[in-house]
C-alpha cells in the first residue's frame, strides 16, 4: 500500500529538500541559458586543449609535406623540410616518438626520403587542408598553423551545434549533446593535427543548411567538407540516392554531390592516389614502405580478414559503434512515443546511419575519427522530437496517487 512520505523533521533534511526544490525550479526556468553556457564552456575548454595539448601524430609529417610541395621540388629537400619543421615545433620526446620506433615503420621513413615521398598520394587528396596549411604557414610556423586550424574547427563545430539546437528550441539539451561529444571522442579529434575535425565542422554546417532549406550554403559546405576528406563521397552518394528515391527536393545536396563526384576523379588523378585496394592494404592489412607502383592483387580472404579485425577493434577499442547504436535507440524511443522525424529529417538520418555502415564496408578501419562527421548530426536531428516529448510529459503529468491507510476498528 502506498502512503504519503512523512515530512522531514531534521533541519538538514528540510534544508536539503528545499535546496533540491529550488535547484529544480531554477533549472526548469533557465534550462536553455544554462545548457548553452555549459556547452559553450565545454567547447572553449576543448579548444584550449587543442592549442596547449596537441596530439603529436605521425600524419603531421605527410600533411606538412604536401602543403609545401610546390616550394620543395626535390624529394630529399621536402623530406628534410617536413621532419625539420616537426622537430622545431614539438618537444624532443614527442619528436622522438614520431621518428624512432626501434627500426620499424617510423624509423624507416625518417631515414628514407623516397619511400616517404611515395606515401604522399594518400594524403595529397585532402586538397583543402593542404591549401589552408600552405596559406597559413606563410604567416606563422607550420605546426602553429595546424594547432590554430584545430582551434578554429572546434569553435566552428561548437557554434554550428548551438545554432542547430537553438533553431529546434532545444538549448536545454546542450549538456546532453556535450556528453555525446565526449563519448564520441571529440576531444581526441580536436587534439589530433589532421583534417578530420575541419571536415566535421564543414559537414555539420552543410547539414544544418540543408535542414534550414539554404540550398546554396548546403552545396558549398558539403563540397568543402568533401575537399577536406574525400571519403565523404560515400555519404554524399547515399544521401543523393535517398533524396531521389523519396523525391525530396534538395538541389543543394544534389549539387554538392555532383560537384564532389567530378572533383573526386580529378583530384585522385592529380594526387596520384594509389587506388582503393592498395590504400586499404596499407591502412588495414600491412604497412607497405614504398607505395610507388604498389598494386597487390585483390584478395577476398585478405579483405574479410581486415574487415573482421577492424570490426573487433572498433567494438572493443573505439566508441563510434556505441554512439551509433545510441542514436538508433533514441530514434526508436522517440518514434515509439509518437514523436517522429519529419520527412526531410528522416531521409538525412537514414543517410547518416547508412553512410557509417557503407564507409566501414568500403574501407574497414576502426578509428572513430573516420566516422565522426556522421556521429553527431543524428542527435541534433532528434533534439526537436525529444523536446516535444519532454513538453508532452510535462503537460500530461499525472498527480501522484497517495493512498492513506484507514485505521480498522
Amino acid at each position: 500500500m502506498l502512503s504519503k512520505s512523512p515530512a522531514p523533521t531534521n533541519l538538514l533534511d528540510r534544508l536539503t529538500k528545499a535546496g533540491l526544490a529550488w535547484g529544480e525550479g531554477t533549472y526548469a526556468r533557465l534550462a536553455a541559458p544554462i545548457g548553452a553556457a555549459a556547452f559553450a564552456l565545454y567547447i572553449l575548454l576543448t579548444a584550449a586543449t587543442a592549442w596547449f595539448m596537441p596530439d603529436a601524430n605521425w600524419d603531421m609529417l605527410p600533411y606538412l609535406a604536401i602543403a609545401e610541395e610546390g616550394t620543395y621540388r626535390d624529394v630529399q629537400a621536402l623530406h628534410d623540410y617536413a621532419y625539420g619543421t616537426v622537430r622545431d615545433g614539438l618537444s624532443a620526446s614527442d619528436y622522438k616518438a614520431l621518428t624512432d620506433d626501434g627500426g620499424g615503420f617510423r624509423s624507416h621513413m625518417a631515414g628514407n626520403a623516397a619511400d616517404f615521398h611515395s606515401l604522399l598520394g594518400m594524403y595529397r587528396i585532402k586538397f583543402l587542408y593542404a591549401e589552408i596549411l600552405s596559406t597559413m604557414s606563410s604567416a606563422m610556423s607550420p605546426v602553429a598553423a595546424m594547432r590554430l586550424l584545430q582551434v578554429f574547427s572546434v569553435l566552428l563545430f561548437g557554434a554550428i551545434a548551438l545554432l542547430w539546437l537553438r533553431s529546434e528550441g532545444a538549448l536545454a539539451l546542450a549538456p546532453v549533446l556535450g556528453a555525446v561529444l565526449i563519448m564520441a571522442d571529440f576531444g581526441d579529434a580536436a587534439r589530433a593535427l589532421t583534417p578530420d575535425l575541419l571536415c566535421s565542422a564543414l559537414f555539420l554546417g552543410g547539414l544544418f543548411a540543408y535542414r534550414r532549406g539554404r540550398e546554396v550554403a548546403t552545396a558549398v559546405l558539403l563540397f568543402l567538407a568533401f575537399m577536406a576528406r574525400p571519403d565523404n563521397i560515400v555519404f554524399l552518394a547515399i544521401f543523393a540516392v535517398l533524396l531521389l528515391v523519396f523525391r525530396q527536393k534538395a538541389w543543394g545536396a544534389l549539387a554538392g554531390f555532383a560537384a564532389s563526384l567530378v572533383a573526386y576523379f580529378a583530384i585522385s588523378h592529380w594526387a596520384q592516389h594509389p587506388g582503393w585496394w592498395p590504400h586499404l592494404w596499407f591502412s588495414s592489412i600491412e604497412q607497405h614502405y614504398n607505395m610507388a607502383g604498389f598494386d597487390p592483387p585483390f584478395s577476398a580472404v585478405a579483405y574479410l580478414r581486415a574487415f573482421a579485425v577492424s570490426l573487433i577493434r572498433a567494438v572493443s577499442l573505439n566508441n563510434w559503434v556505441g554512439v551509433s547504436v545510441l542514436a538508433l535507440a533514441g530514434w526508436y524511443a522517440s518514434s515509439r512515443a509518437g514523436f517522429k522525424l519529419d520527412r526531410r529529417a528522416g531521409i538525412l538520418f537514414a543517410a547518416l546511419v547508412l553512410g557509417v555502415l557503407a564507409k566501414f564496408t568500403v574501407f574497414p578501419i576502426h578509428d572513430t575519427r573516420i566516422y565522426f562527421p556522421n556521429l553527431i548530426p543524428p542527435f541534433l536531428l532528434l533534439a526537436g522530437p525529444f523536446m516535444a516529448l519532454w513538453a508532452s510529459i510535462k503537460g500530461h503529468r499525472a498527480a501522484v496517487l497517495h493512498v492513506i491507510p484507514v485505521d480498522k476498528p
